[in-house]
């Protein structure tokens, strides 16, 4: 199952360099990279094109616009079946190999939205396209990072103060 760190990479792999929006996982080598590294196929067109639909579809569901097509596709057919073990019940994924990958990222996700509800969300600056995993006691981030935009909005609202004031 994958980790709120993996979760985070593909949610912040569109991110906005010099004011243009990248795209991290269009180059195929990068996303079969990320796959490989959490457990994935690596190399199949199929397995991309089902990681590309999770992720656009979480970050649409993160920013406020429609997920449902992109998530029901994704989950189509996914079944969770429990089985006994020596520790217990241990619940297993029933997938195809090539959507298993995305359907593990809809579901660490579903877990983070569960476990830390409201925590999960777009930075604050419109410029940027990134998201925070707030951790902080009083929930109160608001940038994806204090240090590029927390201070240029900090820098911003203070010139606009200054322009203002005769």
């Amino acid at each position: 199952m994958l980790d709120d760190e993996a979760l985070m990479q593909a949610l912040n792999s569109t991110p906005v360099t010099d004011g243009r929006c990248q795209d991290l996982w269009r180059e195929d080598h990068e996303l079969d990279r990320w796959a490989l590294a959490h457990g994935g196929l690596g190399g199949d067109g199929e397995e991309r094109r089902w990681l590309r639909t999770a992720r656009d579809a979480l970050q649409a569901a993160e920013s406020g616009t429609s997920a449902e097509p992109g998530l029901s596709q994704v989950l189509a057919g996914v079944r969770k079946v429990p089985r006994p073990s020596a520790s217990g019940i241990e619940w297993h994924l029933e997938a195809e190999p090539e959507r298993r990958l995305a359907v593990e990222l809809v579901l660490a996700w579903a877990d983070v939205e569960e476990r830390m509800p409201g925590r999960l969300r777009p930075c604050e600056n419109p410029e940027c396209r990134l998201f925070l995993l707030d951790r902080s006691r009083a929930n109160t981030a608001r940038w994806c990072s204090m240090k590029t935009c927390g201070n240029r909005l900090k820098a911003r609202r203070h010139q606009a103060r200054a322009r203002e004031t005769p």
